[in-house]
């Protein structure tokens, strides 16, 4: 394992300043290249390697991974949901041409595996939202979710055309006290936190019983490790798996932070992201996951809570 190099592309964003400091503490500190379109203010580029590299420029990539020997790249880059609407075209730029540049190094044999994160956003207002399946209808109305579903099909689409091992999950709402939040419609969920702790109350974008999948950040970091190590032939699906820890509404949410800071209020002016939200899944079965790699989450939303103010209120 302590052989193994990682690139991980898109360090300093939500998802990757953490599965960085995870993966230098898993394969050690030189062994974890972070990199970014420009430093952020995390730890990442303070605590091992750190290169500036643009995602969209395959010569960069390239360079990059011919530097360090890289075996393995974790490909964070995207522009989330809210923000992909306010700029379409660059967000599709972005997301799908930074995992072309890592699917073909794979597939000339440069790099061993990818990770590539998808999303519940590949589901739309036609998929069934309650405990949505594995597989079933996706017709997604955002940008985001439009090039996540694409990028899926090019993940198998490489797997069985050229045998380049990449693995995905659909991320849920993710929430963790170390990083703002980022663009994201479930984003909600983090700064709500931020807000009980400065300020004891909260205006919510969304509608108090909008009911969205969620997970702390600490469970899906352990996903994404879990998916990464696990024995190639026990990975059955290419395109991406369903994962779930929790489902909840802005109403039941703010219910649990009032027992923990009592005179906590929260009152709600939907916005654009509101529609984003209508379209997605309220529940996920990720049945799969748990079947092929043995995943399970450790956090609901009373344990999540306590984490989460706590630290902030540090």
């Amino acid at each position: 394992m302590n052989d193994t190099k990682i690139l991980i592309i898109g360090a300093c964003g939500q998802i990757g300043s953490e599965l960085t400091l995870k993966l230098r503490e898993l394969y050690g500190t030189d062994n974890v290249i972070a990199s970014d379109i420009r430093k952020g203010e995390q730890e990442v580029f303070k605590t091992g390697p750190f290169e500036i590299v643009d995602a969209m420029n395959y010569e960069q990539v390239e360079a990059l991974v011919d530097k360090y020997k890289v075996d393995e790249v974790y490909l964070m880059a995207a522009l989330l949901s809210a923000t992909a609407e306010k700029n379409p075209a660059f967000a599709w730029d972005l997301n799908m041409n930074s995992l072309f540049h890592v699917l073909n190094l794979a597939k000339e044999g440069i790099i061993k595996k990818i990770f590539w994160p998808s999303s519940i956003a590949v589901f739309g207002p036609t998929t069934p939202k309650h405990d949505t399946p594995q597989y079933t209808v996706m017709e997604p109305s955002t940008v985001y979710g439009i090039s996540k579903q694409a990028g899926e099909r090019w993940c198998e689409y490489y797997f069985n055309k050229y045998g380049v091992d990449v693995r995905s999950i659909r991320y849920p709402g993710l929430i963790s006290w170390k990083t703002p939040p980022g663009g994201g419609t479930t984003d909600y969920a983090v700064d709500i936190y931020y807000k009980a702790v400065a300020d004891n109350k909260y205006t919510c974008f969304l509608s108090e019983n909008t009911e969205l999948p969620m997970m702390y950040m600490d469970d899906a970091i352990r996903a994404t490790v879990g998916i990464m190590q696990a024995d190639k032939e026990k990975i059955k699906i290419r395109s991406s798996y369903n994962l779930s820890a929790m489902s909840f509404t802005p109403k039941e949410i703010a219910e649990v932070i009032a027992k923990e800071k009592p005179g906590f209020e929260i009152s709600y002016e939907p916005d654009f992201r509101q529609a984003i939200a209508d379209s997605w899944p309220s529940s996920i079965n990720d049945f799969e996951a748990r079947k092929d790699w043995n995943w399970q989450h450790d956090y609901d939303l009373e344990s999540m809570t306590k984490v989460m103010l706590e630290n902030l209120s540090k």
